[in-house]
């Protein structure tokens, strides 16, 4: 009945308000019974759990999902560009040649030899290199010592650098289990066991993790701004939280207790110890809070002015003349210091801005923050309107928001200032939209809320949109978490960290993580390390010319 209602056909603007009122008490009614019906089911299923009998199982259909539940932004930022295949052969490394002959005596008389038609194949050869070591051994009676001969390098224990090399890239580069690797290798006589294939990826690693924390210090230094995410993780059956920093360079993980802002604060500064600082800036911070003046005072009684502490000195302090400061209060001084103490270090990299989504606990962190359009985009296509008015409303709009998007694409390739002013009265306008569908009104003003945050490209024209480098770094945590569940071990938990590092970033660097991997084992160091490398990658892209000058 209201599928092909037009509200502008109603001549009586008091009827046609009322009317629009309560279309959009449908859409409330509507949103409020969808919650409860799926609020029902789920407490049924559970009553039927605690009573002994099976809920409902959870089978999904066999139809696509509804466009309604499809929060992608995807077909609306696509946009088309001309696609031609290009040829790969000129790429193959050849690794022998071979010469094939016509047999002779099929050939007729008057067959005249016109050269050779190449063909390339790949191909590679999967194989045991099992070696015994005969070790020369001389004993020195006047010495009383043994002298024995090295065991090449790379060929400590009992696998040699292929077998450590190919374990370590299937499990961290190909997301395969434990089981299938060693299932993998007795397939072609290699005799391991589970526990042997673990020992190899987390035992005696200490150079990888060194290069790992050399390469996050190069990659936080390369540019001033970085994306971040989080993802939920499992360390030995409990939860944690992996923090994902990257840039077009590098993607470095850390695995934290929690996903609070000094877990956050943390990673950004590498895992160092703590510090924190009672200044101006940090007292600006409290009074952004709840804090009350009383106990802002006795945080300043009890704390030494412009003293950087560390972690031991501030839990002494809590423990004494700051015990009064209630657990809230705790917590706001606690992340306000951090932060300060954050922002006066030297000689570790200081991020100016993060690009990520609006979670409370990455405000305070950095100079600025900019907003994910993308993440932006999905509160619109979370609102799933029951009428058709509302739904043609919510399609119009979300044209305008898209083509306002690739309007900031375009200034990304050619900035000016002309063009930055015109964009910000652009967003005004735009964002001023009133379409009388209550709730995507609501959704348009808390964007609008957000302008600052979400036009840092105008100044900063060189950073993304949208927060998708750190998404799809969380989403290969997110697989390696669905083959492998979790390491079980803090031994193990640091392993996953370096090497899904260094696995993503070798892939941004341009570099062969098996070559890499066994290029460290062998400690033929022909290839650069990962650190230098995007260094160097990193004065070529000028990743922050918007910030030399400020």
């Amino acid at each position: 009945m209201l599928e092909d209602l037009d509200l502008s056909r109603i001549g009586d603007p008091y009827a046609r308000e009322c009317i629009r009122r309560l279309l959009d008490l449908v859409e409330e009614v509507t949103a409020a019974l969808r919650q409860s019906q799926a609020e029902v089911g789920r407490l049924r299923d559970e009553n039927a759990r605690l009573k002994g009998e099976k809920g409902k199982p959870d089978i999904k259909a066999n139809t696509p999902k509804s466009p309604s539940a499809d929060y992608s932004s995807e077909r609306e930022r696509h946009t088309t560009k001309a696609w031609s295949k290009g040829s790969k052969t000129a790429k193959i490394h050849i690794d022998r040649e071979e010469v094939l002959r016509v047999a002779r005596e099929g050939l007729p008389a008057d067959a005249e030899f016109k050269g050779y038609e190449d063909s390339t194949v790949q191909d590679v050869i999967l194989r045991t290199d099992n070696v015994l070591f005969r070790k020369e051994k001389f004993y020195s009676r006047i010495e009383g010592k043994t002298y024995l001969a090295p065991l090449p390098r790379g060929y400590e224990g009992e696998f040699g650098p292929g077998i450590k090399s190919l374990v370590i890239t299937l499990y961290f580069g190909s997301n395969m289990s434990e089981p299938k690797i060693a299932e993998l290798l007795g397939s072609v006589g290699v005799l391991v066991s589970d526990g042997e294939v673990s020992n190899l990826l987390i035992k005696g690693q200490g150079a990888f993790h060194e290069e790992k924390e050399a390469l996050f210090e190069a990659g936080l230094a390369s540019s001033p701004w970085q994306h971040l995410d989080q993802t939920g993780t499992r360390v030995a059956g409990q939860n944690r939280h992996c923090q994902v920093v990257c840039n077009p360079l590098y993607t470095a993980y850390r695995t934290t207790e929690t996903k609070d802002r000094l877990s956050v604060l943390d990673t950004l500064r590498g895992g160092r110890p703590r510090l924190y600082l009672l200044n101006e800036e940090a007292e600006g911070y409290l009074g952004r809070t709840q804090m009350s003046k009383v106990a802002v005072a006795l945080l300043r009684a009890g704390m030494p002015p412009d003293k950087v502490l560390d972690e031991p000195a501030m839990k002494a302090l809590l423990g004494g003349p700051l015990s009064q400061l209630g657990p809230q209060q705790q917590r706001w001084a606690l992340d306000a210091m951090a932060v300060a103490a954050y922002h006066a270090e030297t000689g570790y990299p200081v991020v100016r801005m993060l690009l990520c989504d609006g979670a409370p606990q990455f405000t305070w962190i950095t100079e600025e923050l900019s907003l994910c359009w993308v993440h932006e985009g999905r509160h619109y296509k979370m609102l799933s309107p029951y009428m058709a008015h509302h739904r043609e409303l919510l399609e119009e709009f979300l044209g305008q928001f898209w083509g306002y998007y690739r309007e900031l694409l375009v200034y990304r390739e050619a900035p000016s200032l002309v063009e930055a002013a015109r964009l910000s009265t652009r967003f005004d306008v735009l964002f001023a939209t009133v379409t009388g569908y209550q709730l995507l009104d609501a959704t348009i003003a808390k964007t609008r809320d957000k302008k600052d945050s979400l036009l840092k490209v105008l100044s900063h024209p060189e950073i993304e949109l949208h927060n998708n480098p750190a998404e799809l770094g969380a989403r290969a945590r997110v697989r390696k978490r669905d083959v492998s569940f979790g390491p079980r071990t803090p031994e193990g938990t640091r392993a996953w960290d370096t090497f899904m590092s260094l696995a993503e970033s070798a892939k941004k660097l341009g570099v062969s993580f098996y070559d890499y991997v066994h290029d460290r084992i062998l400690g033929t160091n022909l290839i650069p390390r990962l650190d230098r490398l995007l260094t160097e990658c990193a004065a070529t892209l000028r990743l922050s010319p918007s910030w030399i000058n400020s």
